[in-house]
């Protein structure tokens, strides 16, 4: 037997520590790319703000520095400093190089937390080139550093002793290993949501962000906590009623609070969170809402005789929750979420205290304020009446008939694998780029449907009358995995779905409404990372038998300079992708060897379902504020 082959105890590697997390980094954050980067800004933040959960701090401050380093200051209890008995190490060093180490599994320093796998701040050292911890506590500010993981060699010092008015607390500082990370540049816009986030949800606590390289700051402490969420999220939107609906209870030391409102959209908006951790996939906690939400409105619109014009049917949950906006904020002693990516509540326990507090609570919230439970059920009916006329209207109803079909879209160019990790479908816009794509492309894995002209604003009407788009029905079909209430996304055909637009304010407003679409009625294709944008060139650029495609001016202007000594043997300009030829379509656009595609991510769900209202929805005003502000932001656009 060859060496190479040779499977014995020498070929079994034992990782110890630390070593593990640097080995396989994803597994514990995620990925590697800018969304496991932020990740380890939230891990630390978590921290800071379990010791506000404790009762023991009020204020977080994050600083991005110059030098690509962060900062989170917290003014808590500051990290132990005494040595820990079992490992004869200052237990700070312990929290900091060994998994699985804090005070959270026995529910005597932290009754409620959200690390609760003990991971966090020790693997943000593990996958930082340079750690520093300073701590003020015991009347003294005490100090370590760490470099990749590890401690460095009499680091820990006692560095002076406290002053009288000094609050106690701990800053940690760290540089993320770039050897580790695609890219460590961190951005003040994605901080700034989920820090906003854990101020609404924890009220009273001041969490401040500072970006030292452009001088931009935000500060946020919310009194109302949730109830100025739901009012934060529907800024733009039309309240059926003033008042948010506003209640809370503990049960067997379970704290529920939620706030909600109904309004007159099209689609609901409801978040789910546990120990401040945003369960995307919901969970017992949002079954419960849901259940008794459907339960205590249909019996107060029976015992009001309401519900008379619907032929005896109760009103259904999709009914009732159509515009709703809602937070459900849980906090558990010992919650169990499905997976380290903590997406999806568990607790069997759940679903019925937090279905028994909403039962109660809002049933007597309807019987004091008889206005608000009459707006909220008139639009219910108004859904539930749209409903029922959807599934008259035969083949433009569901599924059952629209969709359901076998037969693929006739304008569809199918790929010949039938294995969808390796199919992908790109969605074009006209039938001019539609044919160059389809001449252009690798028929084996690759499917294209051409897309003519502007899709119907799903923001701005009901699943009927979606239906009837014969573009957004051709999408569908072609997915494969149905819309709405019965998408599945184990059937989609396709794990890439690569939108591919011209680089124009038309092309970008198309990409919008696909969007929009996808992410209102199939979001799990989102959520999954199958959803990707397309970035064509704007410019092809010639010079000695070399091809150089740019992306925007500035790239066409610093290629000329750098690769042609300021003197190109022709510059292309590529108006649209149906002026592409099938050949320059492939090398540019579709080729994976070279081509540039932006996955679609929803890094917080509140923070899209507020800015798909903004962009989509009937209000003007904060429409035309929000292009005002960002218009100079803005990315493959060709003005």
């Amino acid at each position: 037997m060859s060496q190479e082959n040779e499977y014995g105890a020498g070929q079994i590697q034992v990782l110890e520590g630390l070593e593990a997390v640097r080995k396989r980094p994803a597994m514990y954050i995620g990925s590697t790319d800018s969304r496991g980067l932020h990740h380890l800004v939230y891990e630390v933040v978590d921290n800071s703000i379990d010791e506000a959960l404790a009762g023991y701090c009020d204020a977080i401050e994050v600083t991005l520095h110059e030098d690509g380093s962060v900062s989170v200051a917290d003014n808590g209890r500051g990290i132990p400093v005494d040595t820990h008995e079992q490992y004869n190490r200052p237990a700070v060093e312990v929290i900091m190089t060994v998994l699985h180490a804090g005070g959270k599994f026995d529910n005597k320093s932290y009754q409620v937390s959200g690390g609760l796998h003990g991971v966090g701040v020790s693997v943000v050292n593990a996958l930082s080139t340079e750690l520093e911890v300073e701590i003020m506590r015991d009347g003294a500010v005490w100090h370590h550093r760490f470099e990749k993981g590890e401690p460095v060699q009499g680091a820990f010092e006692r560095v002076r002793d406290m002053e009288p008015d000094e609050e106690t607390g701990t800053t940690i500082t760290f540089w993320p290993d770039n050897e580790i990370f695609e890219t460590t540049d961190f951005t003040f816009k994605t901080l700034e949501t989920r820090l906003r986030e854990l101020a609404f949800l924890n009220s009273g606590v001041e969490i401040s962000l500072t970006d030292e390289r452009s001088e931009e700051s935000s500060t946020f402490m919310f009194e109302g906590g949730i109830r100025e969420f739901v009012e934060y999220l529907d800024e733009t939107k039309t309240a059926l009623h003033d008042d948010i609906i506003y209640y809370e209870d503990e049960t067997e030391g379970i704290a529920v609070e939620i706030a909600m409102q109904a309004t007159d959209e099209l689609q609901g908006s409801i978040h789910a969170f546990a120990n401040n951790i945003n369960t995307r996939e919901g969970g017992t906690h949002l079954t419960g809402f849901k259940t008794a939400l459907t339960r205590v409105v249909n019996d107060y619109a029976n015992s009001e005789g309401m519900l008379s014009d619907l032929d005896g049917d109760n009103l259904r949950g999709e009914d009732v929750r159509e515009g709703l906006t809602a937070v459900i904020s849980v906090k558990h002693p010992d919650p169990q979420f499905e997976g380290q990516t903590k997406t999806k509540l568990g607790n069997s326990e759940v679903r019925g205290i937090v279905e028994s507090i909403t039962h109660e609570k809002l049933g007597t919230y309807f019987e004091e304020n008889p206005d608000v439970a009459t707006a909220i059920i008139s639009k219910a009916v108004e859904a539930a009446r749209a409903r029922k006329a959807a599934k008259k209207a035969e083949e433009l109803t569901r599924r059952k008939s629209a969709l359901e079909s076998t037969a693929l879209p006739g304008k569809l160019a199918d790929c010949q694998s039938r294995d969808p990790s390796k199919s992908e479908l790109f969605v074009v816009e006209g039938d001019s780029a539609g044919g160059s794509a389809k001449q252009g492309r690798d028929r084996e894995f690759q499917a294209i449907l051409p897309i003519k002209g502007k899709i119907l604003n799903v923001e701005k009407h009901r699943l009927d009358r979606i239906l009837e788009n014969n573009e957004v029905r051709a999408l569908i079909t072609a997915i494969g995995a149905g819309i709405g209430d019965e998408f599945d996304i184990d059937d989609a055909r396709y794990q890439r779905i690569i939108l591919m637009t011209d680089a124009d304010v038309d092309g970008a407003h198309i990409r919008t409404l696909l969007l929009t679409l996808l992410y209102r009625h199939m979001r799990p294709l989102i959520e999954a990372g199958y959803v990707y944008a397309a970035q064509p060139p704007l410019y092809r650029v010639r010079y000695r038998g070399n091809t150089y495609d740019a992306m925007t001016e500035e790239d066409r202007d610093r290629i000329i300079e750098e690769k042609c000594n300021g003197n190109p043997t022709q510059v292309q300009r590529f108006k649209g992708l149906g002026e592409m030829n099938p050949d320059q379509l492939w090398e540019t656009t579709m080729n994976p060897e070279n081509r540039v595609l932006k996955r679609i991510t929803v890094e917080d769900a509140a923070a899209a379902d507020r800015m798909f209202s903004i962009l989509m929805g009937d209000a003007v005003e904060p429409r035309k504020q929000f292009i005002k502000d960002h218009a100079t932001d803005a990315e493959w656009v060709d003005i």
